[in-house]
């Protein structure tokens, strides 16, 4: 027997599936993780206990200023992320939405993950180190660099790592300092020939820089605009290229004479 149903009968059955699957959406995790600023640390000094530049084979600087590397902190591959989450990181300014891929290239398992991570360090560290050496024409004097950056992974410390080989073995080149005594953070690959590369999260690094104490943080020009989207105020941005020209941008802020490049 068919039973007639009364319009509000009728809107509600057919509600019923349409709720259902807009929970459903709502609640399915998304392929995108959310990330905040996180860490800094300043290359020249010590992270952990440790020392993160240690140099033999040739005279060492003592150095003032700080060079710190930045960082962010993501959700980990393996965190459900959803629509609400997605939506509230979307409209505020101390997190990010990024593709998942974007920060886990090397896929979801985190065991691989974090092995992936280690390599791209240690690949930075001796790119990193041969820049120095290289734009000190000193790549074949004897002199050992070791890098340690506990619990941090990825490639994007390189330029800050040349740098600070660079401000202990030379400085600024005539007896200064290439911070000029200031806290200066930045992000960016670098590889032998001291070529600068693009990285993910810069308005977040920015933020941590800015939160650690950094006045000039230096960033890889191809993403100025990026960085100057949600610039922290009092945070002076100079973009760089190469290893040379992040040493002499820093020598011309610090002696106040020449063209200090900016976005």
């Amino acid at each position: 027997m068919l039973t007639r149903l009364t319009r509000p009968q009728a809107l509600a059955v057919c509600a019923t599936p349409a709720v259902a699957l807009l929970a459903t959406a709502v609640l399915a995790p998304l392929p995108f993780s959310v990330a905040q600023p996180g860490l800094t640390a300043d290359v020249l000094g010590e992270n952990k206990g440790q020392q993160v530049i240690t140099i033999s084979g040739a005279p060492v600087r003592e150095t003032t200023g700080q060079l710190r590397m930045t960082t962010i902190e993501a959700t980990s591959p393996d965190t459900r992320v959803n629509l609400p989450q997605v939506i509230d990181s979307w409209f505020r300014t101390d997190e990010a939405v990024m593709p998942r891929d974007a920060v886990y290239p090397s896929g979801d398992d985190v065991r691989e993950i974090e092995q992936f991570n280690r390599k791209q360090m240690k690949e930075s560290q001796d790119e990193a180190t041969r820049a120095a050496l290289t734009y000190l024409g000193r790549e074949n004097q004897g002199i050992d660099v070791t890098l340690k950056l506990a619990d941090v992974g990825g490639p994007s410390a390189g330029l800050l790592f040349s740098l600070g080989i660079v401000d202990k073995l030379d400085g600024d080149g005539s007896g200064g300092d290439l911070t000029g005594g200031r806290v200066v953070a930045g992000t960016g690959t670098i590889d032998s020939a001291g070529r600068v590369g693009a990285v993910g999260g810069v308005p977040l690094k920015t933020r941590a820089a800015k939160r650690d104490g950094a006045t000039v943080f230096l960033v890889p020009r191809d993403e100025c605009a990026e960085a100057q989207a949600e610039l922290p105020k009092g945070l002076r941005l100079v973009p760089v290229t190469t290893l040379k020209g992040a040493v002499d941008a820093l020598v011309a802020l610090e002696k106040g004479s020449g063209k200090v490049p900016a976005c």
